[in-house]
């Protein structure tokens, strides 16, 4: 049965972590309402790429246009079924924006599904909700995870972790992990 998804986004998250789940989530059947604070249906967040090519740390390129579809001022967070968190670097002011803390606190409370990859962890953490939990994330949030009193799991970049209702990844490289567990935590079968 498909399920509403809401993904919160931001300029300058990752492209990757948010142009992929959303359309796999779709491309399966399910409903995804990707929004950004005060942006609405057809506005746009700027994208950028993140990459591992050789330095201490990622690099950051330009990305897309994500065209939002639905608008973040008519959201209600109990009428959805699961959470989508993609990283890059608008978890970092998310986190500070009540309005999306509250909508988290709200999934991570109620126990239903949330997936967070990369950077997402950070909004993960502003919640206070996270404590005695496995997450993954990218390295350099491992100290706001383990200060929000959670475990931080350091997983192999292209792998995953689920803790109950809960899948966290380190970075894109994880996709086919992350959503593969994402999927099995929202009960969706998929038939070849």
């Amino acid at each position: 049965m498909a399920k509403k998804i809401l993904m919160i986004c931001g300029d300058f998250g990752e492209d990757y972590e948010t142009m992929v789940p959303f359309q796999a989530l779709l491309a399966v059947g399910h409903v995804v309402h990707a929004v950004a604070p005060d942006k609405k249906a057809g506005e746009y967040v700027t994208m950028a790429i993140h990459d591992f090519d050789g330095a201490q740390t990622y690099s950051e390129k330009p990305g897309h246009r994500f065209t939002l579809n639905a608008s973040f001022a008519d959201i209600r967070a109990e009428t959805y079924d699961a959470l989508v968190v993609p990283g890059g670097r608008a978890p970092e002011y998310l986190r500070m924006n009540s309005q999306v803390v509250a909508m988290t606190k709200h999934f991570l409370s109620a126990n239903k599904p949330v997936a967070a990859i990369c950077h997402g962890a950070q909004l993960l953490a502003a919640t206070g909700l996270i404590k005695g939990r496995k997450v993954s994330a990218y390295p350099a949030c491992q100290v706001e995870v383990e200060l929000a009193g959670a475990e931080y799991m350091g997983i192999p970049v292209d792998q995953a972790v689920t803790d109950g209702n809960l899948v966290t990844a380190p970075a894109w490289p994880a996709h086919p992990a992350w959503i593969s567990q994402f999927l099995a935590v929202l009960g969706t079968r998929i038939s070849l």
